[in-house]
């Protein structure tokens, strides 16, 4: 008998020919999917321990969040308002306290609200780089999600010993990967390209080969100080220095890729490696009106696997992912001119192509016979997507995670007709109210209805790591005059 017949919905299947179906069915047995069709007299009768009337319905893959950070969620709206410079010494106070272990509290909050937002907004599958994830590790998988997890590594960042963060990593791998059934999986995360040394990366290439089942997840090709940093460390750029140490393989994923050229998506490409595209973080954000933006086009027509991510929400407001894919859209088209992407691939940016791009392609992503049972259902009975054409469109321009009324991961119910069925959603609210209010009173922070005020520059000053950011602004000064020098 079948756990979970949805029938008579619109089915967004994603799969190899991208075919939809007006009237469906999806059938789940023991986790998985055994049958997507067009629907037949007798489903709405049959056999199974949940049987769903999807009239008024879109039935499609879960959502792959490829790349973001979840510690600090609960401090949604505090950095809104800050000029670029002031937040990001801002953020690098937060991070090396945080290392310190001083807001785990904080922290527990930000990965349970965190938690319950992606899963109320379809979003079934994240891929997270954190200080440290095991708090979000366990809360996603007690949660019934599937996640990436992983600790952050630098050595020009923070001025945590290198030596205790590999140890953190490792023991990470070791206790994580393929816990809760296999949804949560391990990952080993060199935190950039700008703030780790050529050491670091040898190392790093080390931890991955002892496990290689594992991925490596990095911000690559962000800043226009990735190439530099790269010189810095005697490699021709960034991707060089990857490829020196061993790195720029199938298993590298990598966020942002912003200043990438076109010599940089063939070498890519040829690699096999992945790319997370982060629209809205950098439209909100952006350090440097002048810089290339990321390649997504030229990315895609060269075979790389492009998934999205929304990297700090917290930095942008908005948990949405499917607001990524209309980002995605417009910032290519205000960039590159109009005719970028077609709706389906967007879809597929959403699903598929992110799950491919964690190397889980094979399991997820698309509603296909024997993939895992991750799936989302839409309710697009409301006005704004009358008359239902052009199903694809109607996702990525004007859907919202507010219209998603039922999540399935791995064949479980998560949340059904809007109500969550893995989480307390009034307690992680109260909770993550109370970490903000004991933020604010253990803080010079003001958070508040009205914004937030950060600690003054003096205050600020003292919180900032003092080793690792000096040695990083030294090495990229040093590295200037070198670029500059004729000789």
């Amino acid at each position: 008998m079948a756990d979970i017949v949805i029938h008579d919905a619109t089915v967004l299947t994603v799969d190899d020919r991208n075919r939809l179906y007006e009237r469906g069915t999806v059938v789940v047995e023991d986790g998985r999917i055994s049958d997507v069709r067009r629907t037949r007299d007798g489903d709405a009768d049959g056999s199974a321990d949940r049987v769903v009337d999807g009239a008024g319905t879109v039935v499609m893959p879960g959502l792959v969040n490829a790349h973001t950070h979840l510690e600090l969620t609960p401090l949604l709206g505090a950095f809104s308002e800050l000029g670029v410079t002031e937040m990001l010494a801002t953020m690098t106070a937060l991070y090396g306290r945080l290392g310190d272990g001083d807001f785990d509290y904080l922290a527990r909050a930000g990965y349970e609200l965190a938690a319950l937002n992606f899963l109320v907004g379809g979003v079934t599958t994240v891929n997270s780089m954190d200080v440290d994830p095991r708090e979000g590790a366990e809360t996603f998988g007690d949660a019934g999600l599937r996640g990436f997890f992983g600790p952050t590594i630098t050595d020009l960042f923070w001025d945590v010993p290198v030596a205790e963060q590999f140890a953190r990593a490792e023991a990470f791998v070791e206790e994580y990967h393929g816990a809760y059934d296999g949804r949560i999986r391990a990952t080993i995360c060199p935190h950039d390209d700008w703030s780790c040394t050529r050491d670091l990366w040898e190392r790093v290439a080390e931890l991955a080969e002892s496990y290689p089942d594992v991925l490596v997840h990095t911000h690559l090709l962000e800043l226009a100080e990735s190439d530099a940093m790269a010189r810095a460390n005697g490699a021709a750029d960034s991707l060089s220095l990857l490829d020196d140490v061993g790195l720029l393989d199938d298993r590298l994923v990598a966020a942002h890729f912003r200043i990438g050229d076109d010599d940089d998506v063939r070498r890519t490409a040829a690699a096999d490696a992945s790319v997370v595209h982060c629209p809205s973080v950098f439209c909100y954000w952006n350090p440097d009106a002048d810089a290339r933006w990321t390649p997504v086009p030229a990315l895609r027509r060269a075979g790389v696997d492009v998934g999205l991510g929304v990297d700090d929400h917290y930095w942008h407001d908005s948990y949405d992912l499917f607001g990524e894919a209309r980002q995605t859209r417009l910032a290519a088209h205000l960039e590159r001119g109009a005719g970028q992407f077609g709706s389906t691939e967007l879809v597929r940016m959403l699903t598929i192509d992110g799950a491919r791009a964690l190397g889980v392609g094979d399991e997820i992503g698309s509603l296909e016979p024997g993939k895992r049972a991750d799936l989302l259902v839409l309710d697009v009975e409301k006005p704004k997507f009358t008359p239902l054409t052009n199903v694809p469109a109607q996702v990525v321009n004007n859907a919202t995670r507010a219209d998603v009324e039922t999540v399935v991961v791995d064949g479980e119910m998560l949340m059904r007709d809007g109500r969550v069925q893995t989480m307390d959603v009034e307690a992680v609210r109260e909770r993550a109210t109370a970490a903000v209010e004991r933020f604010d009173a253990e803080t010079e922070w003001d958070v508040g209805p009205g914004g937030a005020d950060p600690p003054g520059a003096a205050t600020l000053a003292r919180q900032l790591p003092k080793r690792g950011p000096t040695r990083l602004l030294g090495r990229l000064a040093v590295q200037s005059l070198r670029d500059a020098s004729p000789f």
